[in-house]
Parts: structure tokens; sequence; C-alpha cells
């Protein structure tokens, strides 16, 4: 295990001059990521809100990220590498870690759109208690080349009819509060990829979250595991085991339409690309409003 230094009274951590008490803490989790791990922290360094810390959880990595953490220690408020159980496992220790009142989970792929992406959310994130403890905005789908390939932008007015079958807001583009983990638990770590659903679900039976339109909070790269048969297929049980254990079992037509939907998108996906699928998926959706 490499951690970064101890400082006393908290989690280890490698930057000094961090806040006592951040408002926004940036969780990210890796696993052999040092192609892109490098534009991620830079994303966060690069933020003109100062109130912010940023934790890193590596998984045990043998690419040369270990080497990227220590070369970036003093912008890092904390990180360690050492094997997990999996994503949800490394963002449960570093909610343990957290000192923001706002978390925001993204991954060593994805990056914080602009330099004053916190700071534009910020004005939101103070006055969304306590009608809402989950506040979302805009996620960039991005190529490896870092073009622009469709926005998830969508309000909760219209994602709510999606989202007991599906995922409709973009994780990361969302801030948690940090009372929701002492309120409904950590994240279930036997999901492999249904984990963050599952959370929201427990949150989303009580308060709705609040929806910032027009900011685009972050950029994802399109390609994780959620893009190939047997991962959707995974993708869909897991969703499904979420839906009844939160107490919000699926409709048969509900159910039978996770299929229909998710591969269906992994199909059209390798049969038309990633640009023109994504049309088409906006073209739907306007015709469902």
């Amino acid at each position: 295990m490499e951690p970064s230094a101890p400082m006393s009274g908290n989690p280890m951590s490698g930057n000094q001059g961090a806040p006592a008490n951040p408002v926004v803490t940036v969780v990210v989790a890796v696993h052999n990521g040092a192609r892109s791990l490098q534009r991620c922290i830079d994303s966060v360094a690069a933020q003109t809100l100062t109130d912010h810390e940023l934790i890193v959880m590596d998984g045990g990595s043998s690419d040369g990220t270990v080497e990227i953490l220590k070369a970036n220690a003093e912008k890092i408020g904390y990180w360690e590498s050492s094997p997990d159980r999996g994503i949800f496992h490394a963002w449960n220790k570093a909610v343990a870690c957290a000192r923001g009142e706002w978390i925001c989970f993204i991954g060593a792929d994805d990056y914080l759109w602009a330099a004053d992406t916190l700071e534009r959310f910020r004005p939101f994130l103070d006055t969304a208690l306590p009608a809402h403890k989950v506040v979302y905005g805009t996620v960039a789908v991005v190529s490896r080349a870092g073009e622009t390939i469709a926005l998830i932008d969508e309000p909760w007015t219209r994602a709510r009819r999606r989202f007991f079958t599906a995922m409709s807001i973009p994780h990361p583009g969302t801030f948690h509060h940090r009372s929701l983990f002492a309120e409904h638990g950590l994240f279930d770590e036997s999901f492999r990829q249904a984990g963050d659903y599952d959370f929201l679900l427990r949150e989303f039976r009580s308060r709705p979250p609040r929806y910032v339109p027009g900011i685009v909070q972050a950029g994802y790269e399109e390609g994780g595991v959620t893009t190939n048969l047997r991962a959707a297929l995974r993708g869909i049980r897991e969703r499904r085991r979420a839906l009844v254990g939160n107490r919000f079992p699926p409709s048969w037509i509900g159910a039978a339409w996770m299929y229909v939907e998710d591969l269906g998108r992994v199909g059209l996906r390798s049969l038309m690309g990633e640009r023109t699928m994504r049309r088409v998926q906006r073209v739907y959706r306007g015709l469902r409003t």
C-alpha cells in the first residue's frame, strides 16, 4: 500500500493546504488508469472554487498510476493504493475520508468540464437543503480524443419517468450531501455496476433531486463496462435487484423494457457507431416527451 502522508485528526493527506471544511469533495476511483488520470487530477486542481478537496482511491494499479499519484501529491487531499473489492468499495472508503459537505464521484476517465465548474454549482448547493440532498447537472459524453459526442441533460420532470427502470440521471454530474450516507448507509458493495442506482433509489423515494440547467459538470469518456453485451445483461439484472430491494418491483412491461432498451442500445452502438447512436437517442427522447 502506498498512502500519502498522515495528517493529524484526519485520514492521511498529501495536501496540507486543503481547507479544513471543504464545500465539495471530488472522489476518483481508479485502477490502471494512467492514460487519463493526469487529465482528471488537473481538472480538479484547476478549479476556481478553493473550498474543495480531491480524494483518489486506487485499487492497486500496476501501470504507472501510483507514480502519477506520487507526482501529484500536492494536488490531492488524500490518496491510497491497495486492492479493493470494486468501485463501490473504493467509494465507501473515500466517504469515510471525505470532509466536504457535498461529495461527487467521477472516474479516472472523467474530468471536471471547466475551471469554474464547482464555483458555478456552489449557489445551487448552498440553497439545496432541506428540499434536495442530491443535485445534478449536465454531463458531456466525449471520445478518447476529447471530442464531444453528446450531452446528457434531462430535467427531473422528464428523467423521473424512466428512473424506475433505468439510471436516467448522469452520476458523474451528481453531488450527494454527506448526510445521505448517515441516513441511507453506504453503497452496497455486492453490486458491480448498479450500486449508484441502488443508492439513489433509497433517496428518491422520499426526496427528489435538484436539477441545475445549463451547467456542464463533467466530461464522461464513452467506452466503459456498460458497452458490451455481457455487461449490459449484468446491469439489467442488477437494476432489477435494486428496484426489488428498494420495494419498487418493476412491472412486467418495465422489466421487459430494460432488456429492449439496454440490449438495443448495445446492438445499435456496434452497428452505427457512438455518434449516430447518440443522435438516434436524442430523437427518441424528443418523441417521448
